[in-house]
């Protein structure tokens, strides 16, 4: 291990010792084979002259690299390598620059194209995933300096690589790639007093003592379809359509895209062609390598080492393959809170940022890559991180979260940035499985998503989460259950809103037969449902059924509810409407001027049931 030493003058090294005090055999031991071992091993350990003294000037005169080329498939990180480049133009002490990102997005390639335009006369590559690895390339590095240490042992090499480093602060570059952990290089840092190192690491935090951070994101759009269209030509000319959506897809994830054009080019498979695999197959294509490729350089392989780690932590692995059934982007964090205690949320996040599996992004909101997400939810029964009943348990937990975030009133408009928010996770969840795989919290966060949807005007979107959330209840519950109902009176409401009286109609009066048979004549859903069907009858222009009904649901809700509630406040805005669409304006005025007096007082003056209620009187009086 790299360690520091006693500082001493500089003295001529001797070869090791092969015996304890000179001229003395222990005894009791065979003189005659002792000195034959003796002379045999002094024989053995015959060194070239250049080992026994310092590394001498002239070993770097034509300069020392074992940088990797980056090859013409890197692409793009303009402004990376700018940056990287003004980090390191002081001079004087140790300048550190760590490189942090998820697995795969590039750091390597980075680094190498990087270091490859740097002019220090030694510029050196170490594996540096762990301390061994750290002293065995430093002892590599001395080698090459000095190929007459090779018959020393190790631990001589990497020392006299570490005192070169010490006496030339100017003239080096240290790349440190795939670090596990600080402390795996903090031993040799300590001891070289100048110079340049470049990190790599998956390692997000723990940098603050050791290094600045430069944090590395995926490509940008078009580096990425450019890194795609390389590798899909390099025999040649290839139709490359779809490029683009492949790279999406892949949330422009560098070794991704590179492992799926690979697989382009070798099997003659289209861009498009390579989506309808990823969509039917996926644990196969993530894994997929081209022939000659690397099969442990491929996503689900580097993120299954990541996780072995992470999974250290209790949670992290369970929150990775929750959050996975989200939209990536803007994760309320308050979602965890029914999970575990603070302190164990707040752990498991941070074990989870720390090796870039998510981002917090401090505003209340996490954020995880695409492809992170769609490996954590595909079952892999090779990979203990990705069972099949874990990938399920994580789906239906998720929804339970989901489904009891939503405020109970999406009519109200205090509520509306909370739906607004959790809108882009609701539909992720739904469209992420099939209906089979529905619950009972699917049935509510589609009901709840197409509740505010339908409030927002947008009926086409709404009546597909109704049609998916009844069949669930249905299907779960029968036909008859008190759930069951009212998800059929919200879908007959939303094809009343789309225009459909058609389809609303009859379903409303068999919903509303339901309800009185089921629930009373004097339930709320009842009412409810009396006031909806009188609203699609009116629609219809027979507003001979409609004010019945109209004045049996407002004549319920003031007994159940009072005269002031909102819904007593709404059915009797419809009634007063009915009255109108009649040409009473004798009672439609009254009725609109004490509906709008009830809401004002109730709701407010700027709320928008007061607000659509004066624009209908308003319309009453001028009539």
């Amino acid at each position: 291990m790299i360690g520091k030493r006693a500082a001493s003058q500089e003295q001529p090294e001797e070869p090791p010792s092969l015996h304890g005090d000179r001229g003395s055999i222990a005894a009791g031991n065979d003189v005659v084979n002792s000195v034959a071992q003796y002379v045999e091993a002094q024989q053995a350990f015959v060194l070239p002259p250049d080992a026994y003294g310092p590394i001498p000037a002239e070993a770097v005169d034509r300069g020392v690299s074992n940088i990797p080329a980056a090859g013409e498939m890197f692409v793009g990180r303009a402004a990376e390598l700018a940056s990287l480049d003004e980090a390191f133009t002081a001079s004087g002490e140790v300048l550190v620059q760590a490189v942090h990102g998820l697995g795969g997005v590039g750091k390597s390639a980075l680094a190498a194209r990087w270091a490859a335009g740097r002019k220090e006369t030694v510029r050196w590559w170490i594996v540096a995933d762990t301390a061994p690895a750290v002293d065995a390339g430093v002892a590599a590095l001395a080698r090459a300096l000095q190929p007459g240490l090779a018959g020393l042992p190790a631990e001589i090499q990497t020392e006299r690589a570490i005192r070169w480093l010490a006496d030339h602060p100017d003239q080096w570059l240290l790349v440190l790639d795939n670090v596990e952990s600080p402390a795996h290089i903090r031993p040799l840092l300590d001891r070289v007093p100048g110079g340049r190192v470049l990190v790599t690491t998956r390692l997000a935090s723990g940098w603050h003592r050791h290094a600045a951070v430069v944090r590395l994101g995926v490509l940008e759009p078009a580096d990425a379809v450019k890194l795609f269209k390389r590798i899909l030509g390099q025999h040649g000319p290839r139709d490359h359509t779809g490029a683009d959506a492949v790279c999406a897809e892949l949330g422009h994830l560098a070794l991704a895209v590179e492992q799926a054009a690979a697989y382009c080019a070798e099997t003659g498979v289209s861009p498009l062609g390579y989506l309808e695999r990823l969509a039917s197959w996926p644990a196969t294509m993530y894994a997929a390598t081209a022939e000659g490729g690397d099969s442990a350089r491929t996503c689900a392989r580097i993120w299954r080492l990541t996780l072995d780690r992470v999974d250290t932590t209790p949670l992290a692995g369970d929150l990775l393959r929750l959050l996975a059934w989200y939209a990536p982007d803007r994760i309320p964090r308050d979602l965890l809170d029914p999970l575990a205690s603070p302190p164990e949320v707040d752990a498991a996040i941070g074990k989870l940022a720390a090796y870039n599996m998510l981002t917090d992004n401090h505003d209340g909101t996490l954020t995880v890559h695409r492809l992170v997400q769609a490996l954590a939810r595909t079952p892999d029964p090779d990979d203990p991180h990705r069972q099949a009943d874990d990938v399920d348990r994580a789906r239906d937990r998720a929804t339970g979260l989901l489904a009891g975030a939503y405020p109970a009133h999406a009519d109200a408009p205090s509520n509306w940035p909370r739906y607004q928010g959790l809108l882009p996770h609701a539909d992720a969840l739904v469209g992420h499985h099939s209906s089979d795989h529905d619950t009972s919290d699917t049935a509510y966060v589609l009901d709840r998503t197409a509740s505010y949807r339908q409030l927002q005007g947008a009926s086409n979107l709404a009546l597909p989460a109704f049609q998916r959330a009844l069949a669930t209840c249905e299907r779960l519950l029968g036909q008859d259950h008190p759930n069951a109902l009212t998800s059929r009176n919200n879908l007959a409401n939303a094809y009343r809103a789309a225009g459909d009286l058609n389809q609303a109609v009859p379903m409303l009066e068999a919903t509303l037969a339901a309800q009185e048979r089921i629930l009373g004549q004097d339930h709320p859903n009842t009412l409810t449902s009396r006031n909806n069907l009188a609203s699609a009858y009116q629609a219809t222009g027979n507003l001979n059924q409609a004010v019945p009904l109209y004045e049996a649901a407002l004549a319920g809700f003031e007994q159940l509810l009072g005269r002031d509630h909102p819904n007593t406040l709404t059915s009797r805005n419809n009634l007063a409407s009915a009255y109108q669409a009649t040409g009473d304006l004798n009672q439609a005025i009254p009725m609109l001027e004490a509906a709008l007096a009830g809401f004002e007082r109730v709701l407010g003056r700027n709320h928008p049931s007061s607000k659509q209620v004066r624009l209908n009187l308003e319309r009453a009086r001028s009539a």
